[in-house]
């Protein structure tokens, strides 16, 4: 059984959609109680990583998902679900939850410290007000670092749904399984352990962002 967390944080209704369309039996709950004997969780979520770690620390989900990440349950998130696994986000200098090594960073910070080339310069426009904040749209995802399990069936550089304002930044990078561009290298999955996160949205996906979910359902990201 699949638990969904429900935190207040937004794009709930459209995993339980494709759930639903999976016929993949969930639970969700604002009671982290009632997702115990879940043996996967899904923290799905849009909008502000302050307001999501607050909505988290007050139902008691922070500490739930933490034992759940120690006990090997296998987590799956998305958006903001994938940004609040690290420990710090620049998005209201938020402390998160710890539970892969890491930061998230604004878009403008990144391109900031880099020093494009004149030929990137030319090809994204990047620094230039060529690339639009948030990065919403299609975009391609590249696998790499043996990628992930829950991407079995999908070729890569396949599209996905992306809405987002700042950029996952692991400290290992070997955790990265696929990755974007958009006028930087944007981690799109991260994989350690049982825990594997995605900064787009699987659920508004099309039928490959629905081949992960039923990956998920199926299997062990463990």
């Amino acid at each position: 059984m699949i638990g969904i967390v429900d935190y207040n944080a937004g794009n709930i209704r459209s995993v339980e959609h494709a759930l639903e369309y999976l016929k993949v039996p969930f639970v969700l709950s604002k009671d982290p109680r009632e997702l115990e004997k879940a043996d996967k969780i899904i923290v799905p979520g849009d909008g502000d990583a302050a307001y999501a770690m607050e909505e988290l620390k007050k139902t008691g989900f922070d500490s739930f998902l933490k034992d759940k990440a120690a006990a090997g349950t296998p987590i799956l998130g998305i958006c903001i679900g994938a940004q609040i696994v690290f420990d710090w986000s620049e998005e209201g200098d938020t402390p998160c939850l710890s539970l892969i090594p890491g930061k998230i960073r604004r878009f403008s910070s990144i391109w900031k410290e880099r020093q494009p080339t004149d030929e990137e310069k030319a090809r994204t426009a990047m620094l230039e007000g060529g690339l639009k904040i948030p990065h919403m749209g299609w975009n391609d995802v590249a696998f790499c670092n043996g990628g992930t399990r829950l991407c079995e069936g999908i070729d890569d550089h396949s599209d996905f749904y992306f809405v987002h304002s700042y950029v996952i930044q692991p400290e290992d990078p070997s955790v990265i399984k696929g990755y974007s561009d958009y006028g930087c290298m944007v981690p799109a999955i991260v994989e350690k352990d049982n825990i594997t996160v995605f900064q787009f949205h699987p659920e508004k996906s099309g039928e490959k962002g629905l081949r992960i979910l039923r990956n998920f359902a199926e299997g062990s990201n463990a």
